[in-house]
């Protein structure tokens, strides 16, 4: 795998508090990200302003707001995503085919109108921090999490979604159901070398990818670093050896 096909698959979530923070990010490390994530923390302080931003730098951006909503309000919800430039974005699976599908029309219909490239839509299916008990003794599903994230998926599909957000644990297993070009994002990221917080079910960089993984999330591991450009470095030489 050479630095251009690594960089296409890097997503860094924008996890920070200022602007400016933010800012120096994209800055720092567009010539070794292909995406930059921008979660619920970020667009609620700052919205518009750090997207257009990125867009300015000609860079990618992952608006990470995982709608659960009405099938009415996604669908004009995803059309003003997509109106403002996003490469990709996320609802939750658990939300209904319904829900997904609206989704899918709001945000097709968006891309047609402003002649932009087809987004992708990715369907939330089990959110890192749920572990297995938190799954079966506080939102009482009696499954085990592999088989409901699974389901999930298959659920995505059905309503047109391009892929979903899944874990490392439950990679393998979508792959195998859904087929290779049904994308899996996979959130939990973590380089051999940085602490675990509060995600549960976690991953290095390279088993990600080694297992099929189309986007890999990094985060902390990255900005939190005292020299971010030593550590993007040692995860592309952690992938490059696959």
């Amino acid at each position: 795998m050479n630095k251009d096909e690594i960089k296409q698959k890097l997503v860094l979530a924008l996890d920070v508090e200022e602007l400016e923070q933010a800012k120096n990010l994209v800055n720092e490390l567009s010539p070794y990200i292909g995406t930059f994530k921008v979660g619920l923390q970020l667009f609620c302080g700052f919205g518009l302003e750090i997207i257009n931003y990125i867009k300015e730098k000609n860079s990618n951006f992952f608006l990470d707001v995982k709608l659960h909503d009405i099938p009415n309000t996604v669908e004009k919800a995803s059309y003003n995503i997509i109106k403002n430039g996003a490469t990709f974005f996320n609802v939750h699976a658990q939300g209904s085919i319904d829900m997904m599908r609206a989704a899918r029309i709001g945000a097709d219909k968006a891309y047609r109108e402003f002649n932009t490239k087809k987004p992708l839509i990715l369907g939330v299916t089990l959110l890192t921090s749920i572990s297995q008990e938190v799954l079966n003794k506080e939102l009482s599903v009696n499954k085990d999490s592999r088989s409901f994230v699974v389901e999930l998926a298959k659920n995505a599909k059905t309503a047109g979604l391009d892929g979903v957000v899944a874990s490392v644990a439950e990679l393998e297993a979508i792959k195998k159901e859904l087929g290779d070009d049904f994308i899996v994002l996979t959130p939990g990221i973590r380089p051999s070398w940085s602490s675990v917080n509060d995600q549960k079910r976690i991953a290095t960089p390279s088993s990600a990818i080694s297992k099929g993984a189309d986007f890999i999330v990094l985060g902390r591991a990255i900005t939190a670093s005292d020299n971010r450009i030593e550590a993007i470095e040692k995860i592309y030489s952690e992938i490059i050896r696959i």
